[in-house]
């Protein structure tokens, strides 16, 4: 089987990375703080909900944080990487950092947009970088994180 050569204008991709059970079974644990987090919004009292709110925009926070980070992490397989890896790679940790300040009703609904916008970049990204088999997983858990997020937002 050949492969079809990529666009000259773009990087050719050092190898596959494979799909591996550690990090499907990874990433799906960490889906848990997400659910438990939209899951206490809705239950907890009106004294510990400030901290359930916060507690779910944090760890959202993270997660955007390391979806850009890994941005980083494909520039610097490469030789002569394109500023807009790094570029992208801290946009979601600025947007994340700002929306942990903003009141948990706005700032749930950033976080849920930026992992949605997170993922939308990956799809551009990740084909011409060899990850392309990351999608699926990537899609999954975006959707569930946001939709998480969104849930806590309703919840405020």
């Amino acid at each position: 089987m050949t492969r079809a050569a990529p666009a000259p204008h773009l990087p050719t991709p050092i190898y596959e990375a494979p799909l591996t059970d550690t990090a499907r079974w990874l990433g799906h644990l960490g889906l848990v703080p997400f659910v438990l987090g939209a899951l206490l919004v809705w239950v907890v009292n009106i004294e510990a909900h400030p901290y359930a709110t916060l507690a779910l925009s944090a760890y959202a926070a993270v997660i955007v944080s390391f979806l850009g980070g890994i941005h980083w992490g494909i520039a610097f397989r490469q030789t002569a990487p394109s500023a807009s890896l790094f570029i992208w790679g801290v946009v979601p940790s600025l947007i994340a950092w700002v929306a942990v300040m903003m009141p948990a009703s706005a700032g749930l609904v950033v976080h849920g947009v930026m992992l949605a916008v997170c993922y939308a970049v990956d799809r551009r990204v990740y084909p011409v970088q060899g990850l392309q088999r990351w999608l699926t997983l990537r899609f999954r858990l975006s959707a569930v994180a946001s939709v998480s997020c969104f849930m806590g937002a309703a919840g405020t």
